[in-house]
């Protein structure tokens, strides 16, 4: 079996630190590089729930998308739900590892993952890395479909092919409209608007759209006539684990190390209902 500082290698090779936005806070959480590793974990929280699955799985390491810590604090006391969680780690000698926006960057990354469950053919990076020589690193991807369909029937895709979410799929724009060109970019996405704009694609993908940027966005409609898709921030980023998954099983087999990893199925979004508003023939506030 490999030591944990070799599997952590292998992960930072495919996703470098100097890859993170400089706000991030990714890399090994806990963890003794020299304990062995068999058993691996994907998914996308480190939350109570992916915890007790991986000491319920016998998992010795968690891979994550998001950071356990991602601003700084002063304890890791077991009263918190954080420090809770490292001492449940460290009991149960189970290491953390975070991959976060130096996998959005990656080539595949998190957002590649998101073009592949929607069955779109990556173009180009968004919003390209210019570290990349090659062009193919960076945030989010401008895809294509094999061919045009509506608003609807893309966001019904989406529905479909996502992991399933009380949110479910929200939709700005023409539902009639034909949808050729797609940026996708898993997580939160107002942030990238200009670059969608720039980018003369006819529909976003993306995660935690807010009323103002959403709807200043769809207001300035004779620069940017396009649709906006707003699915689970978890659900965009789930993905990413499996292919992360597929990538460790591909290093492992290379090695020898005999890995057996592993990708959560458990739905770590924080909201878990949803009741539809009721759909009138005129549409408004209430009197």
């Amino acid at each position: 079996m490999p030591r944990l500082s070799e599997v952590i290698a292998a992960l930072e090779n495919l996703w470098p630190a100097e890859w993170a936005e400089s706000w991030d806070a990714v890399g090994t959480v806990v963890g003794d590089p020299d304990q062995e590793v068999a058993r691996v974990l994907f998914a996308v929280d480190p939350v109570r729930e992916i915890v007790d699955e991986a000491v319920q799985l016998g998992a010795d390491l968690i891979v994550t998308h998001h950071p356990l810590y991602l601003r700084g604090t002063t304890t890791v006391a077991a009263s918190t739900f954080k420090g809770r969680a490292v001492h449940t780690l460290i009991k149960n000698d189970i290491a953390l590892h975070v991959a976060h926006t130096n996998a959005d960057r990656a080539d595949p990354g998190v957002s590649d993952a998101l073009a592949g469950a929607l069955d779109l053919r990556v173009v180009r990076p968004l919003v390209p890395d210019p570290s990349d020589p090659d062009g193919r690193r960076g945030l989010g991807r401008v895809c294509e479909l094999d061919h045009p369909v509506t608003v609807r029937e893309f966001a019904a895709r989406a529905a479909a092919r996502l992991p399933a979410t009380a949110q479910g799929i929200r939709v700005a724009g023409d539902p009639e409209a034909l949808v050729r060109m797609v940026a996708v970019s898993g997580g939160s996405g107002d942030s990238l608007f200009d670059d969608v704009r720039a980018a003369g694609v006819d529909a976003f993908l993306t995660a935690d759209l807010r009323h103002h940027p959403a709807a200043e966005f769809m207001a300035d409609r004779a620069h940017s006539p396009l649709a906006l898709l707003d699915a689970a921030h978890w659900a965009t980023e789930w993905p990413w684990c499996e292919l992360a998954a597929a990538q460790l099983d591909e290093i492992s087999d290379r090695h020898g190390w005999d890995l057996r990893v592993h990708v959560s199925k458990t739905v770590t979004d924080p909201w878990t209902a949803h009741a539809a508003s009721i759909t009138t023939d005129s549409l408004g506030a209430p009197n």
